[in-house]
């Protein structure tokens, strides 16, 4: 899974660096996202998606609230999507098919079982070019029914998540699904409803592309939120 990431990258390196044609109102105002080195779930984090045959950096929640939640909270429990069974949950089927995102990161974080101790070993993942990772990710909109057709809506994402790569899987059995920007087009492509083919991207990325390191179990509370949670621990 991916419970855990980075994102300090600003909007406009971000912009630039996925080819953005327009940047949102809520992601260029002060303070919005803040940087931080311990995203957590519900946080108001960057992506990118396609709106008529733009591209856009937008903010959205983390936790995918489907339009027939009842309540915000569904979310907690939709922070990842298993690439596996998209097309059989009612809560992804339809993003799959038609709200796809992609979620920048700088790293992310994943925890380790060791044999014989209680505690979890944390690690940093991020790409070896330092470049930004591009995860793969739905979208969607909800609003409260309760307040009629005039409440706020709320923009939520997910993180897809696949099978490990061979970096990956001697830290966890899971590993998010990173694109390489050859599919990036592909994947937001608003008007691509082939399933079968998109299926195809969900993939581990090549474990050469990527670079691992223990760090501090502080990490381990939201409380802290700082670049030495990113430190190597070796």
């Amino acid at each position: 899974m991916c419970g855990r990431y980075v994102s300090v990258s600003s909007p406009t390196i971000l912009a630039e660096r996925f080819h953005v044609d327009e940047v949102r109102t809520e992601a260029t105002e002060p303070g919005c996202p803040e940087p931080s080195y311990n995203v957590t779930p519900r946080a108001e984090v960057p992506v990118v998606a396609e709106s008529k045959g733009r591209r856009v950096l937008d903010i959205v929640r983390w936790g995918l609230v489907p339009s027939w939640a009842k309540s915000l909270a569904v979310g907690d429990k939709m922070i990842n999507a298993r690439a596996e069974t998209l097309l059989t949950s009612n809560a992804y089927k339809r993003p799959f098919e038609r709200h796809r995102c992609i979620v920048p990161a700088d790293g992310f974080y994943e925890w380790q079982t060791i044999e014989g101790q209680k505690q979890r070993q944390p690690w940093f993942i991020k790409r070896r070019d330092g470049e930004p990772i591009a995860f793969a990710g739905l979208w969607s909109i909800w609003h409260d029914r309760n307040l009629g057709k005039d409440a706020p809506r709320v923009r939520s994402c997910t993180i897809i998540t696949t099978d490990p790569n061979e970096l990956m899987s001697s830290i966890h059995n899971r590993m998010p699904v990173i694109l390489p920007e050859s599919e990036w087009g592909t994947w937001l492509d608003a008007d691509n409803h082939d399933v079968e083919a998109l299926g195809k991207l969900l993939v581990p990325l090549a474990a050469d592309e990527l670079q691992a390191w223990p760090v501090t179990t502080l990490v381990n509370k939201p409380v802290n939120n700082g670049p030495e949670l990113i430190e190597s621990r070796r």
